[in-house]
């Protein structure tokens, strides 16, 4: 029977297809993103020859939650090599390091890699997996090898001369071999290597003295499980198959959290959104079949069976739609990784997990969404006594119902005291409550709409002028009659409004906000950097500092730290960007020190935000337990806590605290503070690789503060969202319009003419249009004012000024298009030939 029904409604119907095509695609895509997070792995071809590795752990567990990945490098006992080296089945143990090398071609950088990693040791080739090899090995601290396409970017081969930038120190050295390998790189003598690492004795050593990054094992035939099962037992992490790669790049595969992040802050609002145009779609869909569904009451189908065939029509029509929305999910989670990775969010290196898990989630997602609202759709006419719905089954009920309206209303208000976040936090949680909030507002406006809808038009009913228009009267009551028809096309719009007004200037005052406070805190006139050759070369401090006119140098960088705590009983681990400093930085950078002063950040010290002290529950002069970005523990003094943390991160640490526990030991950047005739800055860039900016010295803040990720992320998801809301609007006035067919064919009977039923039909559309625009723009006013309060403070957000009257004519437009085509469509056809259809 089912089957049967959608044969006969399939105009009805098709609203409820897009909705679910376009539903599908958004679920699958989100969860596409969240198992990636979760399973996807870093691919790594220059260890991809070992069978078994050997590191520190890279994760720090927590309790009922995903575990922390460790950004920065967490390195094991270099003797360590010699003990797995003897364990039974290991035929080759190699110990590996990382350190900055970039190669120079007079004035030109060519890339070996990531410059900050390129270097490393000549035993670590063997764990490329037998790459073939032109030359010699190197043996003697001024020998290298070079992999074969930077030999080739060079035009050199064994026994030529290569002008590297090693470890921040340039030096010519003698090329004793080239590897055909699947990976860049640049390889030293073991022994120098570690020295140039600063992981053995030498003007490079550092507090990483006798440690190695990762131990490879190469192993016999059908040995690795075994040793494996022996490497474990000595206390380390042991990776096999490709669980390798996650522990060759901590940094990229560190970027799987974000990616979980990510998906989650996209789950909620797309997970609100898709069910609310689904349901709508569903409701117009099931309310155009009352008629048909009260006739079988009234031949003796129970309210289970009632309700059931409603929920299997609805699912027939939708199982048509989900498979062609699944596979542009997955397209659309392509697009998406693409776009991180355009961002610099993600690395190339991690790929998407492409597997049924996402397909298999939206569907039954999808289908539980489809079964509860078609059957809460069916559930008045299966209640209702078979002649009471048959005889409702051409009107609807005189009164909306009191609790419906009470609930919506109630989410209203619960709406706007969500929206008072911003005023609480100045962070992108604090705006979280004013993209969420419009949301709630548009579901309570859905919920309370009819009594609204019935509300304003018997109003302005009985304040028409006698001498009105019929078109116009007709219009009216229509509206006033059927107040939960228009109320749901009036919500849909609405939600259209509040959507983009208060989910785009939620980004874009945030973005705003964070520029503010760089360009009133950022006292530097000028950033000198290096990223080409992994780090500023060695000296370059000391020359920016002798130069003429500069009054202040100060090293900046940024690393990870993590806090350590318990919440609720359980043990929790946040990780927050930092930015490193030292006492200097009062005179480059004005945080606005609301406590405390950064000229104290010496030694074992931090300075935390306003919002981070508040959430630590913390304050200058007390201890905090942290973890360095490689997991090593340490107790810091807070010295200082700033206003300023949206534009320059939750944290910033002493220099002395992070020295040896982040990037490459290499300085990322200096900014410089001038009198305004430091001329001579600009002759540092002649050093190749070296990058002077005078015109945006904030450049060198990269990776902390400034607008989340997440931020670009949203913008993009909500023009893909926005486009789904709109499609629903339109898929949905279509469906309302086309189902009045009998309607305005009786109008016709009774001498109304087709002009007159088009000019009733486009005042209809105003009177929606109107009631919609007013209570979307009316809802978004509060958030968005008390967002602009507590980002920008002024009482408006940032964004352009075109957004929202743009808005209003394209919802508009939606409006009287959607339902004016319909209905000449319908007026096509003779009311007689209409009246005596099925449909």
């Amino acid at each position: 029977m089912a089957m049967r029904m959608v044969r006969h409604r399939i105009g009805a119907l098709v609203a409820v297809m897009c909705a679910v095509l376009g539903g599908a695609a958004l679920v699958t895509g989100t969860a596409v993103l969240a198992e990636s997070g979760i399973r996807s792995h870093v691919s790594a071809p220059r260890i991809a020859g070992a069978d078994v590795v050997v590191s520190a752990a890279q994760t720090l567990p927590q309790d009922e939650d995903l575990p922390v990945a460790l950004p920065e490098r967490a390195v094991v006992p270099a003797d360590l090599v010699g003990r797995l080296a003897r364990l039974p089945g290991v035929t080759t143990a190699a110990g590996d390091v990382s350190f900055p090398v970039a190669a120079v071609d007079g004035q030109r950088v060519v890339p070996a890699g990531d410059a900050a990693t390129a270097g490393h040791t000549w035993s670590s080739v063997a764990l490329m997996g037998d790459p073939p090899i032109q030359g010699t090995p190197p043996t003697r601290p001024n020998d290298v090898a070079l992999d074969a396409a930077t030999a080739n970017d060079l035009k050199i081969g064994p026994g030529g001369q290569a002008h590297l930038v090693v470890a921040g120190r340039p030096a010519t050295l003698q090329v004793s071999a080239v590897v055909h390998g699947p990976a860049r790189g640049v390889f030293f003598a073991d022994q120098a290597a570690y020295q140039l690492a600063g992981r053995a004795d030498g003007p490079h050593k550092g507090p990483k003295k006798d440690t190695v990054d990762l131990i490879g094992l190469r192993t016999q035939p059908g040995a690795a499980a075994t040793v494996a099962d022996e490497a474990r037992k000595l206390g380390f992490k042991v990776s096999t198959g490709p669980d390798i790669g996650d522990i060759a790049t901590p940094s990229a595969a560190a970027a799987r959290s974000l990616l979980i992040l990510i998906a989650g802050s996209l789950a909620g609002i797309t997970l609100l959104i898709v069910g609310f145009i689904v349901t709508g779609a569903l409701t117009v869909s099931i309310g155009g079949q009352r008629r048909e569904l009260a006739l079988l009451r009234a031949v003796g189908a129970s309210p289970k069976q009632v309700r059931r065939l409603a929920a299997a029509q609805a699912t027939v029509v939708s199982a048509v739609a989900l498979v062609p929305g699944v596979l542009l999910g997955y397209a659309l989670a392509g697009q998406f990784r693409s776009l991180l990775a355009t961002l610099g969010v993600l690395p190339d290196a991690l790929p998407l997990t492409i597997s049924p898990l996402a397909a298999i989630a939206a569907v039954l997602l999808l289908l539980g969404v489809i079964q509860v609202a078609a059957r809460l759709a069916a559930w008045r006419t299966s209640k209702m006594p078979a002649t009471e719905a048959v005889a409702e089954s051409r009107v609807e009920p005189k009164n909306p119902s009191p609790v419906r309206t009470r609930i919506g209303a109630l989410l209203m208000v619960l709406a706007t005291a969500m929206s008072v976040t911003p005023l609480i936090l100045r962070n992108q949680f604090g705006a979280v409550g004013t993209a969420t909030s419009g949301i709630v507002a548009a579901i309570g406006l859905a919920l309370a709409g009819p009594a609204l809808v019935r509300s304003l038009s018997g109003a302005l009913a009985r304040r028409l002028p006698s001498r009105v228009r019929a078109t116009t009267w007709l219009a009216v009551s229509n509206s006033h009659g059927y107040a939960l028809r228009v109320a749901g096309a009036v919500s849909t719009l609405a939600m259209a409004v509040l959507f983009t007004l208060t989910y785009t200037m939620t980004q874009t005052t945030m973005m705003s906000a964070s520029s503010q406070d760089v360009d009133q805190g950022m006292r530097a006139q000028a950033v000198v950097a290096a990223p080409e050759l992994g780090g500023l070369p060695a000296g370059t401090l000391d020359k920016i500092r002798a130069t003429p006119g500069v009054r202040t140098a100060m090293p900046v960088n940024t690393t990870t730290v993590l806090w350590p705590h318990q919440e609720e009983g359980k043990h929790r681990v946040e990780s927050q960007p930092a930015l490193v400093l030292t006492p200097d930085a009062p005179a480059v950078l004005d945080l606005d020190v609301r406590a405390g002063s950064l000229a104290g950040l010496t030694g074992n010290t931090v300075a935390v935000s306003a919002d981070t002290a508040s959430f630590m529950d913390t304050a200058v002069g007390r201890d905090v337990d942290l973890l360095l970005g490689d997991g090593t523990p340490t107790k810091a003094k807070v010295v200082a806590v700033y206003g300023r943390g949206l534009g320059f991160g939750p944290m910033a640490i002493s220099r002395d605290l992070a020295a040896g526990h982040f990037g490459t030991g290499l300085d990322q950047a200096v900014l410089v503070s001038t009198d305004g005739s430091a001329a001579g800055l600009a002759a540092l860039g002649d050093q190749p690789g070296v990058k002077v900016d005078t015109s945006n010295p904030r450049a060198g803040l990269s990776g902390v503060g400034g607008a989340p990720p997440e931020v670009y992320v949203n913008l993009a998801l909500l023009a893909v969202l926005l486009g789904y809301i709109l499609l629903g609007v339109a898929n949905k006035l279509v469906a309302g319009t086309t189902q009045r067919r009998h309607e305005l064919a009786a109008l016709r009977l009774v001498g109304t003419t087709p002009r007159q039923v088009r000019a009733m039909i486009r005042r209809e559309s105003a009177l929606i249009s109107v009631v919609a625009v007013g209570t979307g723009l009316a809802l978004s006013v509060i958030p968005l004012v008390l967002l602009g309060i507590g980002f920008l403070g002024r009482p408006w957000p940032a964004g352009p000024g075109w957004l929202a009257p743009a808005t209003v004519l394209v919802v508009v437009a939606i409006a009287f298009l959607a339902t004016e085509l319909p209905a000449r469509r319908a007026l096509r056809t003779p009311p007689a030939q209409v009246l005596g259809s099925h449909e």
